[in-house]
């Protein structure tokens, strides 16, 4: 017989408001669903100090050669591969810097994998990596998970930072991180669904985490995103638009100086703006780990607001 477990999480608790929602009409189990969902934001909210805290020492870390590691089981895990994935083409991330590991591996993303989540040594297995200086963030609503628990604490004897986000302030993993962010959502419009307010903090969590980090390492310029990876035509418009509404210039200017940086935005960008070729503007970049805003108050530019883009022709 398999063993069991009782989790002692608010997650775990029977949400008083929703218990008839077996009988209401599809609309009004939306309004209950989307009135939940609406009380996130703002519990998010009441950690971004300690998060503010772990984004600069994650910036630290990367500027240092090391990476950021996300370890979770289920909803938690999956989200984590999603964040992680979604930095390539965003940001141009290189391959790497931030790494998800769920419990079961591929072949639990789509399918349930027995006993993974519950199985303390393969999260210690999948901790193996990391290096002293990395980051290790571990994801678990119930603040129990002994995936999470064991790569947190393996973690940490490495030398690594730690950090546990969770739904539950009491969490039993919290022993082993550095930095707890609490989410406080409290109980779930289905008793025990944490795919929903609490899966939704913690994608809020890891999107918030992983932007601002990505800003703070100079890979967006104002509020564009200047190292996105055209990989489709969507994105090759996007490309010039960027260029556009940084600079002010028309499609052609802006695709000519895309062609002279070898369709490079980031070198492209900067030398329109601060009226140098591409090269200059190239290695004004690489000198200054890849802050456009930074290069371009070192060839004399002005960093602030972008121009308004001219109309297209």
């Amino acid at each position: 017989m398999s063993s069991e477990v009782t989790v002692d999480a608010p997650t775990e608790e029977r949400h008083q408001g929703t218990t008839s929602i077996d009988t209401h009409t599809s609309l009004d189990i939306l309004r209950a669903l989307n009135a939940e969902d609406a009380t996130v934001a703002g519990a998010v909210s009441e950690v971004l100090p300690d998060l503010a805290l772990l984004v600069d020492r994650a910036v630290e870390s990367l500027r240092a050669g090391g990476a950021v590691h996300y370890f979770g089981a289920g909803t938690s895990g999956r989200l984590a591969v999603l964040d992680a994935a979604e930095l390539r083409p965003t940001f141009n991330a290189p391959a790497g810097l931030v790494v998800a590991h769920h419990a079961g591996g591929p072949g639990a993303l789509l399918e349930a994998v027995e006993n993974v989540e519950d199985d303390a040594d393969l999260g210690r297995e999948e901790a193996e990596a990391l290096r002293p200086g990395d980051i290790a963030i571990g994801l678990t609503a119930s603040g129990r998970t002994p995936f999470v628990a064991g790569a947190l604490a393996r973690a940490r004897e490495l030398g690594a930072v730690t950090a546990l986000v969770t739904a539950n302030p009491d969490a039993e993993v919290a022993v082993h991180a550095d930095l707890l962010l609490a989410v406080r959502t409290g109980p779930e419009a289905l008793t025990g669904s944490t795919r929903l307010k609490a899966g939704t903090a913690q994608k809020l969590v890891l999107n918030s985490f992983s932007t601002a980090v990505m800003i703070r390492l100079g890979r967006t310029w104002s509020n564009l995103m200047v190292d996105v990876v055209a990989t489709n035509a969507k994105l090759r418009g996007r490309v010039v638009r960027i260029l556009r509404e940084a600079t002010g210039a028309d499609a052609e200017q802006a695709r000519r100086a895309l062609d002279d940086a070898d369709g490079e935005l980031k070198p492209a960008l900067l030398s329109m703006l601060a009226g140098v070729d591409a090269t200059t503007a190239r290695d004004a970049i690489a000198v200054h780990d890849g802050s456009v805003a930074h290069a371009l108050a070192s060839l004399g530019g002005q960093v602030g607001a972008p121009p308004t883009p001219s109309p297209e022709r």
